[in-house]
């Protein structure tokens, strides 16, 4: 099987696959990149370098979990977002994903604070429902990314929380982690940002969750810059650490992949980061390049271009065996750093 990682370079991989796929959005010969001995188009771009030797497990690999990362541009349309979000989750259930995952403001991307809170809605208001259905039609888990939650404080804050859904595969809430690092900063040439103007950070972390690809880590976004997280996530658990995210046009191609890799890396947890791209209106536009990166710190899947879906499965044998041979958290001496996560003085 060869696949095409550049205009000018290709990569022959070894016997095994590397596990990770990417696809076109759904109008585009979806249905072909599962087949054996297919050379994906030069304009497509995967990362998929081997392993080294001493990481490599020659299981088979269509025995592994299949997870799917949806790549959208969203905009004030709800009800359109929805059905370009429904259209490539139906997509993954068609190619046999057991979840898929959304990004954050999967719902909506408004232009104003203003319209932010005007669009929100609560956990129990219509467009979640039509996830929850949209979960027991194709039958497998959503991982939504950052859902604008009308929280029971409404009334009292006029403010919401960014909220990470996971539904299991009849449609029902398991877990719910409201973002707690809001992303209030001023990037030159990206504009500033204030997050907090609309929104309430969460109070705490969610443990991780059982899913039929493994234990799943909510974070969003901007999380992704505080390994405290990731770590303590590891900690208690988590195999599959989910970053869905919005990223802009300055930071997306500065520190992007080098911060998921990092937390993939330190944890030695795949990473799933589904990502918002292109131009949402004429105030935001975001930088896409949804992937998933082994724990080994390797991109395995990454989306091309614009809306679609990229694939991986998820070898937790893999992971296992990783964990025993480099045993880091073994090595941790939280005597020596335990207050990393104290302010700066």
């Amino acid at each position: 099987m060869v696949l095409a990682v550049s205009p000018c370079r290709t990569y022959r991989l070894p016997r095994r696959p590397r596990l990770g796929f990417i696809i076109r959005p759904p109008h585009q010969l979806l249905s072909l990149l599962l087949c054996p001995g297919l050379r994906i188009p030069r304009p497509s771009v995967l990362c998929a370098q081997p392993r080294p030797r001493a990481m490599a497990i020659f299981s088979s690999s269509w025995e592994l979990p299949l997870v799917a990362v949806c790549q959208v541009t969203s905009t004030p349309d709800k009800q359109q977002n929805f059905k370009t979000c429904a259209e490539l989750v139906r997509e993954a259930a068609r190619l046999g994903a057991c979840l898929a995952f959304l990004p954050e403001a999967f719902d909506f991307v408004a232009r104003d604070p203003a319209e932010t809170l005007r669009l929100s809605e609560p956990l129990g208001g219509n467009l979640l429902g039509e996830y929850t259905q949209l979960a027991r039609e194709c039958g497998l888990w959503l991982s939504l990314g950052g859902f604008h939650e009308r929280g029971q404080d409404w009334e009292q804050t006029q403010k919401i929380y960014n909220c990470h859904v996971l539904l299991d595969n009849k449609g029902s809430v398991v877990a719910t982690y409201r973002k707690t690092h809001l992303c209030d900063v001023e990037i030159p040439g990206q504009g500033p940002m204030r997050e907090s103007n609309s929104t309430i950070p969460g109070p705490s972390l969610e443990s991780p969750v059982s899913t039929p690809a493994g234990k799943v880590g909510l974070a969003i976004c901007y999380d992704m810059r505080f390994p405290e997280l990731s770590l303590a996530l590891a900690q208690a658990g988590a195999e599959i650490l989910t970053y869905p995210s919005a990223f802009g046009s300055v930071t997306g191609p500065a520190h992007w992949e080098v911060l998921l890799r990092a937390r993939a890396i330190e944890t030695q947890c795949y990473v799933v980061a589904a990502a918002q791209c292109g131009r949402h209106h004429e105030k935001r536009a975001s930088y896409g390049h949804s992937m998933v990166v082994d724990p080994w710190g390797t991109v395995v899947a990454r989306c091309s271009e614009g809306p679609g879906l990229c694939l991986a499965r998820i070898d937790l044998r893999y992971l296992r065996q990783l964990r025993q041979q480099l045993p880091v958290f073994r090595h941790r001496r939280p005597d020596l750093y335990g207050s990393l996560g104290h302010p700066r003085s």
